[in-house]
């Protein structure tokens, strides 16, 4: 492989930043720094920036959420308090005017959820690049990076690349990594960094699926799945007694994948989902399929006579059970739960699904795990490697669909590239 030679883009003033990832948290960082002064490179290994944002936009774009901002922060459950200051230096108010100010308006839908207007994320990147490019910022696509050509001395950054045509390196006065997790590989996030942080000894927690589908225990019928599979399963509860001693419970819908069960409803209990199958190899998810009704109702109801009707016109008729729900009823349940009333009403109020495993992290939402606060100080600079910051989802925290994800990754984006701008400052350039 040819090796290029060294490329010095470090000129005393401005001081140069290479933003390593073309997401949402570089590219904010990129912003930041900017307007900050610096001069900044975005490298990015696919063939162009956002891969993986303009994915999320199609199904809307969901950018934030518009609930109280105390609910919002409780999101983000054993992170919050680390993640709290830089969500409030820019939260989702923040975030929807700063949509604005790139000529997208926002609006929030029924569930509390914030999308642009057009549901769609490519007008808002290409605004974003435009104003980008506007301020100087320069990039580099297909480069994917290897790492540093140098042991760590002072904070001297020479950076390799991998590139079309063999191998570059760079020199920089500081480094942005916002590299993200470990899902969706072929849209540039793969986790390639994880060896190479270590190999630094910056600690990183295992990266594990988050946001994601989890397989049954003995799978489905074939009957069940030729007639339900990508089926919604709406308007349910899922609870879940959990390892952490607490009983968790959301509300919302979920569909038949072709091992298990995904959605929405899931994802947000993905996360006590995941560490009880750690603990207990299983997990036991518990599905209200009428949260309406009480169970002595449905009792009741069902005890009704019900004279030449087949069962499936009763649980119809009495307890407005049908299509999906009753074809799940029918899989989960033994066969004589449905000659008596008050099983039955148990197993409609809380319906047993034994979870066995978490859906490969590749086909996962986005990811738990990375590089951990601890190794990071509290400009989110590493420990073990001056002048080099982390953010987006390669750190350690993980949070539901719904806006979450993408306010953190921009809050946190924002956050490095302040911390950066505030180390570049106090940094002596003949050190830097």
């Amino acid at each position: 492989m040819a090796t290029r030679s060294v490329t010095a883009i470090r000129p005393h003033l401005p001081r140069h930043v290479a933003v390593i990832g073309g997401g949402p948290a570089g590219l904010m960082a990129a912003e930041a720094l900017a307007a900050a002064g610096m001069a900044v490179t975005v490298f990015d290994a696919m063939p162009s920036v956002g891969r993986k944002f303009l994915l999320a936009g199609r199904g809307g774009l969901n950018l934030t959420h518009g609930e109280a901002l105390d609910t919002f922060l409780s999101r983000y459950g054993a992170r919050r308090g680390v993640l709290e200051p830089m969500i409030r230096a820019f939260g989702p108010q923040a975030l929807r005017d700063w949509a604005h100010g790139l000529g997208v308006e926002t609006f929030v839908g029924s569930s509390g959820r914030v999308f642009p207007q057009e549901m769609k994320a490519a007008p808002l990147l290409r605004a974003w690049l435009a104003r980008l490019r506007s301020a100087g910022v320069h990039f580099e696509v297909r480069h994917r990076w290897l790492g540093w050509a140098d042991e760590p001395a002072g904070t001297r950054q020479l950076l390799r690349f991998s590139i079309p045509d063999g191998e570059r390196r760079v020199e920089a006065d500081a480094v942005l990594l916002a590299l993200g997790g470990g899902s969706w590989a072929k849209f540039g996030s793969d986790g390639a960094w994880v060896p190479c942080l270590r190999a630094l000894g910056v600690e990183v927690a295992e990266l594990q699926p988050a946001n994601c589908g989890f397989d049954v225990a003995a799978g489905w019928s074939t009957h069940f799945l030729t007639r339900f599979k990508g089926q919604p399963l709406k308007n349910v509860v899922g609870r879940l007694a959990a390892t952490d001693g607490q009983c968790h419970e959301r509300a919302g819908e979920c569909l038949v994948s072709a091992t298990g069960i995904e959605g929405g409803l899931i994802y947000a209990l993905s996360t006590a989902l995941r560490d009880t199958i750690s603990a207990r190899c299983q997990a036991t998810l518990e599905l209200d399929l009428a949260p309406g009704r009480s169970q002595q109702r449905l009792a009741a109801e069902l005890a009704r006579p019900r004279g030449s009707r087949s069962m499936a016109s009763h649980l119809q008729g009495q307890a407005g059970i049908k299509g999906i729900k009753a074809a799940l009823l029918r899989e989960c349940l033994p066969q004589d739960a449905f000659d008596s009333p008050a099983r039955l009403a148990a197993g409609i109020k809380s319906l047993p699904l034994t979870l066995t495993a978490a859906r490969p992290l590749d086909e996962a939402i986005s990811s738990a795990g990375g590089v951990r606060f601890e190794a990071v100080d509290d400009r989110l600079m590493l420990r073990a490697r001056p002048g080099v910051f982390v953010a987006g989802e390669m750190l350690d925290w993980e949070a539901p669909t719904g806006g979450y994800l993408l306010t953190a990754c921009f809050a946190t984006g924002l956050a490095a590239a302040r911390g950066l701008a505030d180390w570049i400052v106090q940094t002596p350039a003949d050190t830097a």
